[in-house]
């Protein structure tokens, strides 16, 4: 793009932006762990606080994209849509659940309540990871099934 050019944006991009901060925040919740476990809180609740962050604003992105479009169906079809339908039905569920999870997981760290806040974590770090690369894998098989369009 040259300079005066402008880019375009349409809502129909917000599901590459969605898997961009799905992916996002798996790797910040990645890092938050591998922090923690080497004993740097500092560095914990910054990335954590930024993945956080960057899943609200997936929220938004989510939220405001099925607003304006809709459902997307599956195209694919016999096991294939079935494999699909396990991992989006799970994904659902705990994203659900994670909403939450994670508030309370955040503002018990906010409260200095520690203890409390490590047995919460224990079960928001899974769940929400789990929603983050699914969020992924849901992506990639709706929109680059290899069955539509020679895409892949």
């Amino acid at each position: 793009m040259t300079a005066g050019e402008r880019m375009d944006f349409s809502v129909e991009q917000l599901p590459h932006v969605n898997a961009t901060l799905n992916a996002v925040s798996g790797v910040l919740l990645s890092s938050g762990y591998v922090a923690i476990r080497r004993g740097n809180k500092r560095l914990h609740a910054r990335l954590m606080g930024a993945a956080f962050l960057v899943s609200v604003l997936f929220l938004i992105s989510y939220l405001t994209y099925h607003y304006s479009v809709g459902h997307n169906p599956y195209p694919g079809e016999g096991l294939v849509r079935g494999i699909y339908l396990v991992i989006l039905l799970t994904h659902i569920v705990l994203a659900i659940a994670v909403v939450p999870l994670a508030l309370v997981t955040v503002i018990l760290a906010l409260r200095g309540r520690f203890k409390t806040h490590r047995k919460i974590a224990r079960w928001t770090f899974p769940i929400w990871l789990y929603v983050s690369v699914t969020g992924v894998v849901v992506y990639v098989m709706l929109y680059h099934y290899a069955g539509v369009g020679g895409e892949s």
